[in-house]
């Protein structure tokens, strides 16, 4: 990181969501963001890999003028840890997310949980790659608001499961690289009732060595915008 903050009302708010979901989770985070002056995005993450995701973030990251803020949820903290190097980056900010370590899996990290039941709620599916072939996940709308959406109510979790977005198996098998937040500071809001990503931040060793954090009792899976309240 090389940027800094000379002007708060210069810096862009970059939204990051996670595997499952699509940019419009970040909805009413956008809206209060906006309301109060502040210049937001929130890309689409593609969710075709850890390395594929966030080589297009880095992109995007780099694009924007100014200095930025990369703020990501479940997954999308994966893609910021590893697209938040980009020059302009001077903080970040991980909700509920993943910050892996340069060269964990998240999968790896996944099959360590006590607490997460995500994993088994996950469905493959076959899509068409450069290979011929390759495998990308959802989660069984069945099992949807149990794993994924705990704080919705049940109508919303079954529109939230109707227009998931796959992601791609390399977002959880492929290895991470070195992470931005060991030289950007970072935060953390830590949900401790989340049941599909809690281990990432909860049981990470380096939470209080790097990261400014709280705590909130909280899913935070399904609704992001309960991070901001």
């Amino acid at each position: 990181m090389s940027a800094t903050i000379s002007d708060a009302s210069s810096v862009t708010v970059v939204l990051v969501h996670g595997a499952f979901a699509d940019s419009s989770s970040w909805n009413g985070v956008i809206e209060r963001l906006q309301t109060d002056g502040v210049r937001v995005t929130a890309p689409a993450n593609p969710l075709r890999g850890i390395a594929h995701d966030s080589a297009y973030l880095a992109s995007r990251l780099e694009q924007i003028p100014g200095p930025v803020v990369a703020v990501g949820h479940s997954y999308g903290g994966a893609v910021i840890s590893n697209a938040g190097n980009a020059a302009n980056v001077v903080g970040l900010v991980f909700v509920a997310a993943y910050a892996p370590e340069d060269g964990e899996r998240l999968g790896a990290v996944g099959d360590t949980s006590k607490d997460s039941i995500l994993g088994p709620t996950l469905v493959p599916l076959k899509y068409p790659d450069a290979a011929g072939s390759g495998v990308e996940f959802i989660v069984d709308p069945a099992r949807f608001r149990e794993a994924f959406a705990a704080d919705l109510s049940a109508e919303q979790s079954a529109v939230m499961a109707a227009t998931q977005r796959p992601a791609a198996e390399g977002a959880f098998s492929e290895p991470n690289g070195a992470p931005a937040w060991k030289s950007t500071p970072s935060w953390a809001v830590v949900a401790t009732a989340d049941r599909a990503a809690i281990v990432s931040v909860l049981n990470f060793p380096n939470l209080f060595i790097f990261f400014f954090y709280s705590w909130l009792p909280s899913f935070l899976h399904g609704r992001p915008l309960l991070a901001s309240d």
